[in-house]
């Protein structure tokens, strides 16, 4: 079950992974980022809990991510970008539940019940929010997440993230797109998806 946690500090950024299948982080894979999908196309979305359009695009592009990930070309990462101040906390639930052993089914169910519990709910404790994930049977597994925390900060102030949601689209490593806000970054996936089905002609 999930362990009771302490308030990080606030300006430690914490990441939320989607991963795919079964994915556990253990000892070994503590330093390195977990994602979802593989291929030469990454796909990296930043977003914030607390974030109503960070929902919103989340939602909706859910069923496009899925195609995506299907065609066998793209790894996607989620990072959650602590901009609320409790949100490095349901970013690390949210790690616990993935080490738990989650699929990639359970994982998107897992993202839509912390945005509810934030935006609808608007839980802002530890405790509240440990009971309402196990009375949506959510279980977790603790892991030392530091290392993963240090490499995702790096990502969020490398690709210099100061809104969201936002999402880069990495084509190549010398061809690399952002995009901001919901319209911009629907627009993007889709652009992705219209590229890589010209690859199958």
């Amino acid at each position: 079950m999930f362990e009771k946690l302490k308030l990080p500090f606030a300006a430690i950024c914490i990441a939320a992974i989607l991963c795919l299948s079964v994915f556990a982080l253990n000892a070994n894979a503590q330093r390195v980022i977990p994602s979802m999908g593989v291929g030469p196309y990454e796909v990296l979305m930043f977003s914030d809990y607390f974030c109503p359009p960070c929902k919103q695009i989340d939602t909706k592009a859910e069923p496009l991510m899925k195609e995506l990930l299907a065609s066998g070309k793209v790894k996607i990462a989620f990072v959650d970008v602590p901009f609320h101040r409790f949100t490095p906390v349901y970013a690390r639930y949210y790690l616990y539940a993935v080490n738990a052993g989650a699929n990639n089914e359970e994982i998107f169910r897992i993202r839509k019940i912390l945005f509810q519990a934030a935006q609808e709910k608007r839980i802002e404790t530890s405790e509240a929010l440990l009971g309402y994930l196990k009375e949506q049977k959510i279980v977790g597994k603790s892991f030392d997440e530091k290392p993963v925390f240090s490499m995702l900060s790096a990502m969020i102030k490398e690709n210099k993230v100061d809104n969201t949601p936002t999402c880069v689209i990495k084509y190549s490593s010398m061809d690399v797109k952002k995009y901001v806000g919901t319209e911009e970054i629907w627009i993007g996936l889709t652009k992705l998806k219209t590229h890589l089905a010209t690859l199958k002609k």
